[in-house]
């Protein structure tokens, strides 16, 4: 039995409206999914401000260390304590893709910027103070950017008022600290800033040693089995702030006090574990960059890497095919002007085969993962390097003889098998002092080539020779 043709529009309409309304359904859930975001009791808090040359590193660093938090299913809300000045499309990601609640704030005045030993990127540390402003929680742990979770540390809010680790013997270390935020303390803080309190770093690490200075006669930290949180201030086990260095001497984790949770970076600032570089002159810089890649990938730096790999190639293919040479657009009519045109080319040849070695490194985007960062690396200097051979005549295999001892380098520092890192320095050192001699070497090999190639008649032909064109009689 057929169907009448109002019937069938009927049942059209029904099913247009179900579909409607189950799409009704899934917009409604998916907004509540991102809306509604739960609320903690507790927080993990760290900070952003701009002014320095590093801000967009700083940047990264804080979206890789927020999103391994959300990894790790901490049951804390994730707070960006963030200067005004912080760029808004840097907030967006934070807060919509990373799931962080940005926090903004005034630059703290810094009264401590005139001291002599005064550290012009510590200018805006003490904004860490606002952490004591977060009363909307009962506590909060305190982080800098540099810190990698290897695993949750939720037992530190049941910590007590301050409580922090002594990675050195007599100073506590402010990368990582538990608060208990209070109005009151604060604004005391603020005060005491504007007074002048004695600050022997002009930093927020010595501003709250200062204010802490009898946390190292306190107890040690150990969570109460029952779930409840202690009051007053603690000593934190070591294993909530490993310094990176300890691990270099021995290659790995010996410390017996407290749950090896979190590694910290306090050293040299360019070889923080973000730089591609870091690794494997750091061993631990491609943890941090694993970490990164499970988390927040590299996505941003794609486009520019690609642009850079083309161009590269693109170098490469045009040397090859077209091989330039300066020669072709230099002349001669005196020996005086010879000599100082040799002079000035020997100059152009030299400062170019060092640009072939310093240019990449400073393009390549810093953040980038170590492994192709460091073949990005080689392309660059490979095809910068191809422009000095082709234009000064010059031998491949010597003025390469640099690039061969950067790689052999990086695999004698990679190598994982070592015993400890004392092991590992004198493998690196014994490799230096077997490649010197042969850098040496190339560089005169070099030197001597080049100084052939300058005096050869093709390559700078006398005007008579030549036939340039009619007025020209010096160096183009």
């Amino acid at each position: 039995m057929g169907w009448s043709g109002e019937r069938r529009r009927h049942v059209v309409t029904f099913f247009r409206v179900l579909l409607v309304l189950l799409a009704v359904v899934q917009t409604t859930a998916f907004q509540g999914v991102k809306l509604k975001k739960k609320e903690h009791r507790n927080a993990y808090a760290t900070m952003m401000y701009m002014g320095t040359p590093r801000d967009y590193e700083f940047y990264v660093a804080t979206r890789v260390l927020i999103r391994s938090l959300v990894k790790l299913q901490v049951d804390a809300d994730l707070i960006v304590i963030a200067s005004l000045d912080v760029p808004l499309r840097w907030v967006r990601a934070l807060e919509d893709e990373d799931g962080a609640k940005v926090v903004r704030v005034e630059n703290l005045n810094n009264p401590y910027k005139g001291q002599e030993n005064f550290d012009k990127r510590f200018k805006l540390t003490l904004n860490k103070l606002y952490a004591w402003s977060l009363v909307d929680y009962d506590r909060v742990v305190m982080l800098d950017a540099d810190n990698l979770f290897l695993q949750k540390t939720d037992e530190l809010f049941q910590c007590g008022q301050f409580c922090a680790v002594f990675i050195n013997p007599c100073i506590f270390h402010t990368g990582l600290f538990v608060l208990q935020p209070s109005r009151e303390v604060f604004k005391d803080m603020v005060h005491q800033l504007e007074t002048g309190k004695e600050n022997p770093d002009g930093a927020d690490q010595g501003f709250i040693g200062a204010y802490f200075p009898d946390l190292l006669d306190q107890p040690m930290f150990h969570p109460p089995l029952n779930g409840s949180n202690l009051d007053g201030q603690y000593r934190l086990p070591l294993g909530y702030q490993m310094d990176a260095s300890y691990y270099y001497l021995r290659l790995r984790w010996r410390v017996p006090c407290g749950p090896n949770s979190v590694i910290t970076f306090p050293g040299a600032l360019w070889l923080k574990p973000w730089y591609w570089w870091s690794w494997p002159v750091l061993p631990l810089g491609i943890q941090w960059h694993e970490n990164r890649r499970q988390t927040l990938g590299y996505a941003a730096e794609m486009p520019v890497i690609i642009v850079q790999s083309v161009i590269f190639l693109g170098i490469l293919a045009m040397t090859h095919l077209a091989r330039p040479s300066i020669s072709k657009l230099c002349y001669r009519n005196s020996d005086k002007t010879t000599s100082l045109i040799q002079t000035g080319l020997k100059f152009m040849a030299i400062w170019s085969i060092l640009a072939a070695y310093i240019v990449p490194f400073a393009i390549i985007p810093r953040t980038i993962h170590p492994l192709v960062g460091w073949t990005l690396y080689f392309l660059g200097s490979t095809a910068l390097s191809s422009i000095a051979i082709n234009s000064f005549l010059l031998p491949a295999i010597q003025v390469f003889v640099p690039l061969v001892g950067i790689f052999g380098s990086l695999l004698v520092m990679a190598y994982p098998w070592y015993p400890n890192g004392v092991v590992r320095a004198l493998a690196v050192f014994g490799f230096a002092f077997c490649y010197a001699p042969i850098a040496w070497g190339s560089v005169g090999k070099v030197m001597a080539r080049l100084q052939v190639s300058l005096e050869r008649e093709q390559f700078l032909p006398k005007l008579a020779e030549s036939s340039p064109p009619s007025g020209f009689n010096k160096l183009y």
